[in-house]
């Protein structure tokens, strides 16, 4: 703080200032404040720390899709969250092509939508492997057809069921896929100059290449804009109890479905006797009539049983557990 003047002091100085033996100018500071130009048609609504928070739940995103979206494509799938930025809505829309593969989905409970977009060759190269072809994307792009449509709505619902995890240290959320729209014309969810978040994925799904980007707006992650920090975030990743995870593995793992086969009996013929084989011969079995079944869950025998019926179908009874030590 600097030091306060006494009245003789102050009287010295006017003194001093009125016959010139003092110069005003020496007493003027230049400043040093930096003024910064603010842009009223690009507000800034997203701080790097939101933006960063968005990578952090985004990479999250990522592995969860690469762990399960592999089952449905029997493909290797990567995932790689290469940046995320503030645009305007119409910077978005005005960069799409036609086609145009979006999925508009409802976030509740905020408000508003988000949207996904797939980069087309990633489309058909999913449509490509879900009707059993070896996942090559087309060499001209084309529109798709109602029934791709239909195979690629299958995808984009469990894209949207995966971000329930990740956003769950921010906001519970139980995502919806309303639509998905190949005209960015009638995707326009929000106004033109309304601000968005755009997190930009990196997709590999066996040799071929493509981007997914997330539009985020500004009014449907305003309401938890406070939340969108690293500090909250961490906060909560350590304050979630560990036994959570022990139920959800438990639930996954009680909900898996596994076969179960009862072998009636084996026997070895000829080559001969097999292409000889008509309708009514008998093939004789190993076992007798009275003898237990083997049960095998998966490959392994777990059960013995003896054979039946129920309900006009066939069954078996079980009669002792196998257990392993």
């Amino acid at each position: 703080m600097a030091d306060v003047l006494s009245q003789s002091e102050i009287d010295a100085l006017l003194k001093q200032l009125s016959s010139g033996e003092l110069d005003a100018d020496d007493f003027t500071e230049e400043s040093t404040v930096k003024i910064k130009d603010y842009d009223f048609a690009r507000p800034a609504k997203f701080s790097k720390e939101h933006l960063r928070t968005l990578e952090i739940i985004f990479e999250n995103f990522g592995r969860l899709v690469s762990s399960n979206l592999p089952a449905y494509l029997r493909k290797n799938v990567q995932i790689d969250v290469m940046n995320s930025e503030a645009v305007t809505y119409s910077e978005f829309s005005n960069a799409l092509s036609n086609p145009v593969l979006l999925g508009i989905v409802n976030f509740n409970p905020l408000n508003g939508n988000i949207l996904i977009e797939l980069a087309t060759n990633l489309g058909f190269t999913i449509i490509d492997r879900m009707l059993g072809g070896m996942g090559d994307p087309l060499e001209k792009s084309r529109e798709f057809s109602e029934i791709e449509l239909s195979v690629l709505e299958r995808i984009f619902t469990i894209l949207v069921d995966l971000l329930r995890e990740p956003w769950e240290n921010v906001i519970e959320i139980h995502p919806r896929l309303e639509r998905i729209e190949t005209n960015s014309q009638f995707a326009q969810i929000i106004s033109p100059s309304e601000m968005i978040a755009i997190v930009t994925i990196n997709m590999t799904i066996g040799n071929v290449e493509g981007l997914m980007n997330v539009c985020l707006p500004f009014m449907t992650l305003e309401d938890i804009m406070d939340k969108l920090n690293t500090k909250y975030w961490f906060s909560t990743m350590q304050n979630r109890d560990s036994e959570s995870y022990t139920e959800y593995i438990e639930t996954a793992i009680n909900k898996a479905q596994i076969p179960v086969r009862a072998l009636l009996g084996k026997s070895t013929v000829a080559v001969m006797d097999f292409i000889n084989l008509q309708v009514g011969d008998i093939i004789r079995l190993d076992t007798h009539m009275e003898d237990e079944l083997d049960v095998y869950v998966g490959n392994i025998v777990k059960f013995k049983a003896l054979p039946g019926s129920g309900a006009d179908n066939y069954a078996v009874k079980i009669t002792e557990v196998l257990r392993e030590e």
